[in-house]
């Protein structure tokens, strides 16, 4: 057997989870094939940086990662959204190896074997059933689709990563079967627009155990929920069958939570930036949500200072929140975003508006947080525990994603482990935050 040592190969992932994803499917690959993975770039044989394209201060990021690779390193691989537009790239580091689009692995992986040939022979090396997973062993991400139908003007997403291509039911619930069999706890399900799920296939059923599932975003969701892990919808639309979910999350099946980029309230603005669904009656629904499933949490996005927002639209979206009442909120400040529509929209909001409107939101929804949180002071939560410390773990309760929500500190009598399930007496809140003490397990 060759006794050569295994080539080395350095990763960086920018971006969105679903970058992650991509990211964790080459890594697999890559491992498979008797690579190993370097924590620094000048120790490793070569560099692969995923970037992300979404926005211009995201591009900077990701050129700023190139060029620290080349630097340090100079075998630069580039893969990921910024990779569908090279030029950019090309410009500023000429001497990258290769430079591919989102989602294309292939291409990835045979500019490794062109740089860096593989020392193993692939059937000798073992990697795990479920994969290399680039989260912590508790949560992984569970990507069902590809790519968006939606043309939002400020966004560019379609033509990076194409059109909406759906995984069939019985493939994304395998990888599902596995994730929870390697340990993973909670899945975190996610696309461009995870509630279009299926549609490109126009539904089709698919084998999985001794049934046929649907690709329907309501039987993908049941299906998850019965494999005994947490189950958390995020990047939903709010079309009409999304109203059918809610019955899942009063039953258990899935977490009690809803990641829905609004991204705006006023008629006029969702009008320029062509957002899909019908959101007049959003109020109403999240109302009847509420109603339905009252540990419902909202997480949502929202973009200030979009081209011909007007101060009257400004206070629309305030009143709206203070309707809503969104449980955990994203705020942007409008960035121009090269070859997105929105560019040629009239009546650009100055950068000093654009700022006022962000902070007076970002203060707005603190109250609007603190309110909904101090509600949770004295009920029992179930949390799963993130990180240990000495004397408080830091977790998260069903109304919170990672690295993007809240967290919960809990003290406890006796050790906590990493990614167990604890329930939890709240005894207080904070703006973001809530504290407690663990009352069981």
């Amino acid at each position: 057997m060759d006794q050569t040592a295994a080539p080395k190969v350095s990763f960086v992932s920018l971006g969105c989870p679903k970058a992650l994803v991509d990211s964790e499917r080459i890594i697999t690959r890559l491992r498979a094939e008797g690579y190993e993975l370097a924590r620094k770039h000048d120790g490793a044989d070569i560099v692969i940086v995923n970037t992300c394209g979404f926005l211009d201060s995201a591009k900077q990021e990701s050129l700023s990662a190139i060029g620290e690779a080349m630097a340090e390193n100079g075998k630069v691989i580039v893969t990921g959204c910024m990779g569908a537009e090279p030029e950019q790239i090309e410009q500023a580091y000429p001497g990258v190896l290769s430079i591919t689009g989102p989602q294309q692995y292939e291409s990835v992986l045979d500019a490794v074997h062109r740089a860096l040939p593989p020392a193993h022979h692939p059937h000798l090396d073992l990697v795990p059933p479920q994969g290399i997973k680039l989260t912590p062993r508790h949560y992984a991400y569970l990507k069902i689709s590809e790519g968006c139908n939606n043309r939002c003007t400020f966004c560019i997403i379609p033509k990076l990563r194409g059109d909406l291509v759906s995984r069939p039911a019985g493939d994304v619930l395998r990888e599902a079967e596995h994730l929870v069999g390697a340990g993973v706890k909670e899945l975190l399900v996610i696309s461009q627009d995870t509630s279009a799920y299926g549609v490109d296939l126009k539904y089709a059923e698919s084998p999985w155990k001794d049934r046929q599932v649907r690709a329907k975003f309501l039987d993908l969701a049941r299906e998850l929920g019965e494999l005994g892990a947490w189950v958390r919808l995020q990047y939903v639309y709010p079309y009409p069958h999304v109203d059918e979910v809610i019955a899942l999350m009063t039953q258990g099946t899935v977490l009690p939570y809803l990641d829905i980029p609004f991204q705006h309230a006023s008629p006029d603005v969702l009008k320029a930036m062509k957002r899909p669904a019908a959101q007049d009656k959003t109020l109403a629904r999240i109302k009847r949500w509420r109603e339905q499933c009252p540990d419902l949490a909202l997480r949502s996005t929202f973009i200030v200072g979009f081209p011909g927002e007007t101060d009257a639209d400004f206070a629309y979206l305030l009143d709206w929140l203070d309707e809503a009442e969104i449980d955990r909120l994203g705020c942007f400040k409008y960035e121009p975003v090269a070859g997105a529509t929105s560019n040629a929209i009239e009546n650009p909001v100055p950068e000093e508006i654009k700022q006022e409107r962000y902070n007076a939101l970002m203060a707005r929804q603190q109250k609007i947080s603190a309110r909904r949180l101090k509600r949770k002071v004295g009920t029992r939560q179930q949390i799963i525990i993130d990180e240990v410390g000495p004397t408080v773990a830091k977790g998260r309760s069903k109304a919170d994603a990672p690295e993007i929500d809240g967290a919960v500190y809990l003290t406890s009598r006796r050790p906590l482990r990493v990614g167990e399930i604890v329930t939890a007496k709240i005894e207080r809140a904070d703006q973001y935050d809530l504290h407690g003490s663990v009352a069981g397990f």
